[in-house]
């Protein structure tokens, strides 16, 4: 605890709160159509493959909008275009607040993109909390700024209940006075000291692009445009990661050449798509599976989602005393064991919430652990980073209500896509083991550096220069 305190101490805690705040409710606004959807699919007919599109859009919309709203961070003051964000994402509660009816399938799907952006607040939050704090202490400081995704806690007690009140369209207003309590404490405690280049205009012109652009796509594959049925739903988020990637400056290119980029963002899509994929299905998977109530259902969706936030933090914290290495290892096997298990067993109540408890634990730790990787591995690009491996989180968060909806409906059966998920687990497990060595080099805490012998150290000083000096 007195550990804890003193790394709090060493740098701005108030930024670090209005960061927390900042992500929190954008992580609320950003995932309520999951516990709301089946209320939603009373009054609007879908199938279960058009369900889980619906809980995924926003989660899309999260992981392509992370990538030029990290570029968007690296040129411009972090509190401008979080304030930015934070009025883009209120705009669907909003226009369901004054709506006189039931709103259409297609609106919800552009209401879903706009949600995307308080999602996407990631690239924003973490890397302007870590620019308030020392390197020594990244692990702990972006573990504690990323641990707002608690706020998927508020999405199952606060919503479900005032939607069988109120209904689900008015219940939505609720996430309006949190967003004004994030606004107010970026206003007041937010600094940004991170590094900053590049140009604004063109920067804030990239984002518009393919916020209109993602919209544009959304709608094209709901209309069959890329083939009917599945086809252009699996084909979605590469559409819109390419769009991202066309309208980011060519030097920011650079990092999707180097493979180690491509490694993070695979544990990622992991890790952190599978704490919000969950988060956004797993409430239609209690009342599918289950026959939970879809109260009880929001509930329980609230605890699991509380598990995996609360932990975080100490991924971080264990990441930094042993690497994120070393803790990803572990935990991405654990994960694939999870998945398989389940896959397997489809286990009776009792066991599959104690099952999917233990799964939320590992995305936790295993989000804390990868963030302490990335400022150490790409110093000075760490806004840009956040947003390209928050990214690939978002799209793994995509992937999984709509595998699960399509194994649902294809098979009567979500042990299909339990399976597939285990599998891209046991993947990247093996990856991160093949890179092992060779990461620890530079993603091993400073103390335990200094106990390695001389030549260590001088390998991991070149990814240093090779992306220069900073934050």
């Amino acid at each position: 605890m007195k550990d804890l305190l003193s790394s709090l101490k060493s740098g701005n805690w108030r930024a670090l709160l209005a960061c927390f705040l900042y992500f929190d409710t954008g992580f609320t606004v950003w995932v309520m159509f999951g516990p709301l959807a089946p209320f939603i699919q009373k009054d609007i007919h879908m199938s279960p493959a058009e369900l889980g599109l619906l809980v995924a859009v926003p989660v899309l919309g999260a992981a392509i909008l992370r990538v030029t709203l990290g570029n968007l961070y690296q040129a411009c003051d972090g509190r401008k275009v979080a304030l930015m964000g934070i009025a883009l994402s209120a705009i669907p509660a909003v226009v369901l607040l004054l709506m006189p009816g039931a709103p259409s399938y297609t609106l919800l799907l552009v209401l879903g993109v706009l949600l995307g952006v308080g999602g996407a607040s990631f690239a924003v939050a973490l890397p302007m909390a870590g620019s308030n704090y020392p390197p020594k202490v990244q692990g702990l400081v972006l573990g504690l700024a990323a641990a707002g995704n608690i706020g998927a806690v508020l999405d199952g007690f606060l919503f479900p209940g005032l939607a069988n009140n109120i209904g689900w369209a008015h219940a939505t207003g609720a996430a309006l006075p949190l967003l004004g309590i994030a606004a107010l404490a970026v206003c007041f405690w937010a600094r940004d000291l991170g590094q900053k280049s590049g140009s604004v205009p063109k920067a804030l012109r990239a984002f518009f692009i393919t916020l209109a652009g993602l919209i544009a796509l959304v709608l094209a594959v709901h209309e069959g445009v890329f083939g009917a049925g599945k086809t252009g739903v699996l084909l979605l988020p590469l559409m819109g990661a390419l769009l991202a990637i066309a309208v980011l400056p060519r030097h920011y290119r650079g990092v999707l050449a180097e493979g180690d980029t491509w490694v993070v963002m695979l544990v990622y899509s992991i890790t952190f798509g599978g704490f919000v994929g969950m988060s956004s299905y797993v409430t239609t998977l209690l009342v599918s599976l289950y026959q939970v109530p879809k109260l009880e259902a929001g509930v329980i969706m609230s605890l699991l989602a509380l598990t995996g936030a609360m932990v975080r933090p100490i991924g971080g914290l264990i990441a930094d005393r042993i690497s994120g290495v070393r803790a990803l290892v572990l935990l991405l096997a654990a994960i694939s064991l999870c998945d398989f298990a389940f896959a397997a067993w489809m286990p009776p109540f009792a066991a599959g919430i104690a099952l999917l408890a233990l799964t939320y634990v590992c995305f936790g730790l295993g989000n804390g652990a990868t963030f302490q990787l990335v400022p150490r591995r790409w110093q000075g690009r760490t806004g840009l980073m956040s947003g390209i491996v928050g990214a690939a989180g978002g799209i793994g968060g995509f992937y999984l209500p709509v595998i699960m909806g399509i194994a649902k409906e294809s098979t009567g059966s979500y042990q299909m896509g339990f399976a597939t998920f285990g599998a891209l687990a046991a993947v990247a497990f093996g990856l991160v083991v093949a890179h092992r060595t060779r990461w620890l080099e530079w993603a091993l805490p400073q103390e335990a550096l200094m106990a390695q012998p001389a030549t260590v150290q001088v390998v991991k000083a070149v990814p240093a220069v090779e992306v220069q000096a900073g934050n």
